[in-house]
């Protein structure tokens, strides 16, 4: 395997896909003439010409130009320059996308993928940090991936530009510029969604998280072992489907829970796997389960302000490390 960026990694995977199949496509702003805001489409326009798109500054158009590409029988991937402007093409994504295939019978496939980059950057301020992916593991008839490294972004990518269901990819804008292992093209193992990886094996406590998520949960993991602990992590990769299996014989084994992300932790994903282990798995929790997330507040622009909506490793450790002692 080779070291590259996460960004580098999407990059390899678009070019996979396009030169398998020509119905593969791209379109967004500024991703032909720049290379994407982010640089992960870089260059890709002079490798396929004709199928990397810049389009107007439309959500609505550029994601209902992709649903009815999808429909006539292409496979579209969507740039949405910021998770946040997912909101402008709520309809577009949430009763059709999502619900062709149910409202023709079955008769019409959805091969689609909206590209969100989500979560914080530094002074992003309200309406560019935003991570919003608990919105969509709430829609029936989505995908929902949120890779944390550039090996599974690789992977992930090519799995959900196959797949013949629409996936929403979200991408974290701080990971993208980040280096990781990444599997040559001879060396691929396609990924499954909706499978989890136990990244780390414990005993006394599991930290489930995805994205970026997944950071504070090593750095949470080195400094429990430091004072004595074993804590298993998982990383979730895909959130819909989720691998409620993964999740429930690690809780089952090690007997505490402790779920965190990103994003504002009122109405997170973290909830719903909170929910399914008390209903499926209270028996074998010898502590509450501890959930961490943003505070309920817009991110501030504000240098001195914006450290407080950040997770901080310190407090994790600190929770973490109450949940251990809890009797």
């Amino acid at each position: 395997m080779r070291t590259i960026t996460f960004a580098q990694a999407t990059l390899e995977a678009m070019a996979v896909t396009m030169e398998e199949d020509p119905a593969v496509f791209v379109m967004g702003e500024d991703i032909a003439r720049q290379g994407g805001i982010f640089g992960q489409f870089k260059d890709l326009a002079r490798q396929f010409p004709d199928r990397v798109i810049d389009t107007p500054i439309s959500e609505t158009f550029i994601v209902g130009g992709g649903v009815g590409a999808a429909l006539a029988g292409a496979r579209p991937v969507v740039d949405m320059h910021y998770a946040d402007f997912l909101s402008v093409a709520m309809d577009e994504v949430f009763n059709q996308m999502a619900k062709a295939r149910f409202m023709f019978g079955g008769q019409a496939k959805m091969p689609i993928v909206l590209r969100a980059p989500d979560g914080q950057l530094t002074n992003g301020a309200a309406q560019h940090t935003q991570s919003v992916e608990a919105w969509f593991t709430h829609i029936p008839g989505l995908k929902v991936v949120s890779p944390s490294n550039p090996y599974d972004a690789k992977m992930t990518l090519i799995t959900a530009i196959r797949s013949d269901d629409p996936v929403i990819y979200f991408e974290n804008k701080t990971l993208l510029k980040e280096s990781g292992e990444v599997p040559e093209l001879a060396d691929e193992v396609p990924y499954e969604l909706g499978k989890a990886r136990v990244e780390r094996e414990g005993a006394d406590v599991t930290i489930v998280s995805y994205s970026i998520g997944m950071k504070h949960a090593r750095t949470a993991a080195d400094a429990l072992k430091k004072r004595g602990y074993s804590a298993e992590v998982i990383d979730l990769i895909s959130l819909l489907p989720w691998d409620r299996e993964a999740v429930l014989r690690s809780v089952r084994k090690t007997h505490r829970l402790c779920i965190l992300h990103e994003s504002i932790k009122q109405g997170g994903f973290g909830g719903e796997i909170a929910a399914t282990v008390v209903e499926d798995a209270f028996d074998a929790l010898k502590a509450p389960i501890l959930r961490i997330g943003a505070p309920f507040c817009p991110s501030p622009f504000s240098p001195t302000l914006e450290p407080q909506v950040r997770l901080s490793d310190e407090k994790i450790t600190r929770d973490l490390l109450k949940l251990l002692e809890y009797h």
